[in-house]
């Protein structure tokens, strides 16, 4: 392999490293980010945990149903549709 060939492929690699430590690092910055639940957003099967009608994550019947919720940053709950609270035990109007 020639020499421009061999620094062709250190600069590929380099690159490569590079977007692997950014991709990671932005990953790592959301998983540590404030989290609320975020009730009526999750899809069915996509809810992250269980409620009064069953024991499960991923057991949601329907899409949005009020009582079924998902983590999500902190802050954008109101913005994707969705509420902080699940609204139970509220008298109905």
């Amino acid at each position: 392999m020639s020499t421009p060939s061999k620094l062709v492929h250190s600069a590929v690699a380099a690159i490569l490293a590079l977007a692997t430590v950014q991709v990671h690092a932005q990953s790592q910055q959301e998983a540590n980010a404030p989290k609320e639940k975020c009730y009526g957003i999750a899809k069915a099967g996509q809810n992250d945990c269980s409620t009064a009608r069953h024991s499960c994550a991923g057991k949601a019947a329907k899409d949005n149903a009020p009582d079924e919720w998902k983590y999500v940053p902190k802050g954008t709950c109101e913005k994707m549709g969705g509420k902080t609270s699940s609204g139970a035990g509220k008298a109905p109007k």
